[in-house]
């Protein structure tokens, strides 16, 4: 075999080589965590959303806009993960909206259940935990529990806001707006986006199903 003929195999294996990296894809079934990682699925789709590195500790919200219309509250329910602290509005067994959602601290947790929105009340304020202020107006409380705390002379008790309220227990448990932080850190309620429990709430009726699930 002359030079000629081994230079023209090596430039052939070369460009082969080359081929073979440009084409190389992303194992999809890398971690999340491992430096090559590549969301494998295409941009805007559910899977594309929780096969990115921060789901589920995301704040973001995906949503199903050609579903979204299509759902009130004859079809649709809520399941809320108290693992991944997330919730999903469901229409039959779809997924209409994933959303983050932080529920009760350990002495305080969200009981797991099958439960039935008892009420619905857009502004609503809690009779059990909020703020108290002294007679001249000074916050002195601002974590307050009137069964424990009290009120000095003159001064006032003003309850945290649970907007656009689903009662879920007779005792003080419901689904709400509220400052949702990526771990659990509320009262036993399930706190909502400011942006999305309206959808949510206007989705729901009375006697509509939130699943509460560990």
């Amino acid at each position: 075999m002359t030079f000629k003929n081994i230079s023209q195999l090596c430039l052939i294996g070369l460009f082969a080589f080359l081929a073979s990296c440009a084409t190389k894809k992303i194992d999809p079934e890398l971690s999340k965590t491992d430096p090559e990682y590549k969301n494998p699925f295409e941009e805007g789709t559910y899977e594309h959303f929780t096969a990115e590195k921060d789901y589920p500790k995301t704040y973001d919200t995906w949503t199903n806009v050609q579903l979204l219309p299509q759902t009130n509250s004859s079809n649709s329910w809520v399941k809320v993960s108290l693992k991944l602290q997330r919730a999903f509005l469901m229409n039959g067994d779809q997924i209409v909206i994933d959303y983050p959602i932080c529920s009760g601290i350990a002495s305080r947790p969200t009981p797991p259940g099958d439960y039935k929105v008892l009420e619905k009340i857009v502004n609503k304020r809690s009779n059990l935990y909020g703020k108290i202020y002294d007679a001249d107006g000074v916050c002195v409380n601002s974590d307050a529990d009137t069964k424990s705390d009290v009120v000095p002379e003159g001064g006032k008790f003003v309850g945290a806001s649970m907007s656009y309220w689903m009662r879920l227990t007779n005792d003080g448990v419901g689904h709400h707006i509220g400052n949702v932080r990526r771990y659990p850190a509320s009262h036993a309620c399930i706190r909502g986006p400011s942006k999305t429990m309206p959808i949510v709430y206007s989705k729901m009726a009375v006697g509509s199903r939130i699943l509460v699930e560990r």
